[in-house]
């Protein structure tokens, strides 16, 4: 079993960054693809970043991409998600998830473990 614990998300002006961290504990996730999704109220969850197990392959949805970056320390077992110049519709609770797969999956049911999330607000 994988429990997973995002944190550093939080209040943040528009044109700002933030760096969000997803936690294991209960078994190492270094053999994981672990991927970022975000769900804004009344939206479906959206997916936002992925990263292979080694780190070796990173995916990034559009809206994201060249502002966001995925990155892993599998030593310390947490996947991080550098946001840079957010803007207000990136609003949303950012969660983390683990897929035993071997490839990087943009679906949310293919993702074994889920955490709880962590809130994102970007003000204007």
């Amino acid at each position: 079993q994988v429990q997973l614990v995002e944190s550093g998300g939080g209040l943040v002006q528009a044109g700002g960054s933030l760096r969000l961290s997803c936690a294991a504990s209960g078994r190492t996730v270094s053999r994981y693809v672990v991927g970022w999704f975000r769900q804004a109220p009344g939206k479906e969850r959206e997916f936002v970043a992925a990263i292979s197990w080694n780190g070796g392959v990173t995916y990034a949805a559009d809206s994201v991409k060249g502002r966001f970056t995925i990155s892993r320390d599998n030593a310390k077992n947490t996947v991080y998600l550098q946001m840079n110049t957010l803007n207000v519709e990136d609003t949303a609770v950012y969660i983390c998830a683990a897929d035993l797969s071997v490839r990087i999956t943009t679906i949310p049911g293919a993702y074994d473990y889920w955490g709880q999330g962590t809130q994102v607000t970007v003000s204007s």
